[in-house]
């Protein structure tokens, strides 16, 4: 299967980078590019691709205001966001608007390959160096939160999935790791959100810290 793109970013070399490194890769095409959020938006209308790779800070709409207008049509593409480190507040916007992942811009092209890959097959994916950031501003401007009530409820199996989550892993490098199947992994994780009643992997994370699991980096 050929996972078919479209790049929205303002900045034409970041584009350009990327559409030559996807040129490269047998199973993944470029089908569009966009310099607007705008663009994107209109774009991924008409071309229907499985994932727009979405740059956050773009003039006029910007990437959190075309994030939420993709993802609310019909079988709606995967977004998979652009970030720098100093786009924190940014973050959680792009996560309510719909965002299935986040890179940051100096990662690897082949990094950025791969997490095309991971998102166009359903996986959330959450750059490790995003999940830090985030878990530090967490920590750092909001209340502390008592565990979740139901926590003993998991098994020593999901207790192990949320700690690889709480570490940014997808779930096929989870599924690496535990020597399982992604499926089983996709199965562990989706039981993980309805015992502790999490909307989204980024709040998987931060039960993760809370519970211990997970060491903010010093």
């Amino acid at each position: 299967m050929t996972v078919r793109v479209v790049l929205a970013d303002d900045q034409p070399l970041i584009r350009s980078g990327l559409r030559v490194l996807i040129a490269d890769a047998p199973d993944i095409v470029v089908v569009g590019e966009a310099g607007t959020g705008a663009e994107a938006v209109e774009l991924a209308a008409a071309v229907r691709p499985d994932v727009v790779v979405m740059d956050i800070r773009m003039p006029g709409t910007d990437g959190i205001e075309a994030t939420r207008l993709v993802t609310a049509g019909p079988e709606p593409p995967h977004v998979l966001v652009l970030t720098t480190f100093d786009d924190d507040d940014y973050v959680y916007g792009a996560l309510r608007a719909g965002a299935s992942g986040f890179l940051v811009k100096d990662m690897a092209l082949e990094d950025i390959l791969a997490a095309i890959r991971v998102v166009a097959a359903g996986d959330a994916l959450i750059a490790p160096s995003v999940t830090r950031r985030l878990i530090a501003r967490f920590a750092g401007q909001s209340p502390p939160e008592p565990p979740p009530r139901d926590v003993g409820g998991i098994t020593e199996r999901e207790r192990e999935v949320l700690t690889l989550v709480g570490r940014g892993r997808s779930n096929g490098e989870i599924a690496a790791e535990l020597f399982i199947s992604v499926a089983t992994a996709k199965a562990h994780v989706a039981r993980l959100f309805s015992k502790l009643g999490a909307r989204d992997r980024v709040r998987l994370v931060i039960i993760a810290y809370e519970l211990g699991l997970v060491t903010p980096p010093r």
